[in-house]
């Protein structure tokens, strides 16, 4: 199966990683992650995502250990519109996470309007921090938790750089 799934990814943590968990049991997989210009529009906070340079260094590598443990393929493409690469013939499936299923089925409206079939849609469910809350990457930058969702009262998120001040 021809697997499909997006994102902004920055930074990577355990909800993510239960995405890709989940997509490479299904097949091989192709990854649409946000151009530079996409990354923020889809954020519900306003927070400095890192550049797509930087999340597709980072994406490849975690990527990698998941396709050698499950003998699959993967490729990253970059998404510059919400709806992306899974409206395009070749995918079987879209794995989502709960707050992203609305837009799997935009997406299935979209490929049925091109005459498409549509795609299986796989939603992933949260994965939660010690605190009982779901882990998100706000939640890393601002420091409340790490990528595993350890609280961290001593951090204080991402540094800001002197030109983001």
């Amino acid at each position: 199966m021809k697997v499909a799934l997006g994102g902004t990814f920055d930074p990577l943590h355990d909800g993510h990683r239960a995405l890709f968990e989940r997509a490479f049991e299904l097949g091989d997989v192709t990854v649409g992650l946000t151009s530079d210009r996409l990354a923020p529009r889809t954020r519900h906070e306003d927070r400095k995502v890192r550049s797509f340079e930087e999340r597709k260094r980072d994406l490849e590598a975690e990527l990698s250990e998941y396709a050698a443990e499950h003998d699959r393929s993967f490729d990253i493409r970059e998404l510059s519109e919400p709806t992306g690469i899974a409206s395009e013939e070749q995918f079987d499936v879209l794995v989502v996470s709960p707050e992203t299923e609305t837009g799997g089925k935009r997406i299935n409206e979209i490929r049925r309007e091109r005459g498409h079939d549509e795609l299986d849609i796989e939603v992933v469910d949260h994965v939660y921090a010690e605190d009982g809350d779901v882990i998100s990457s706000t939640r890393i930058v601002r420091g409340e938790i790490d990528e595993h969702g350890n609280l961290t009262p001593d951090s204080d998120g991402r540094p800001v750089t002197t030109e983001e001040q």
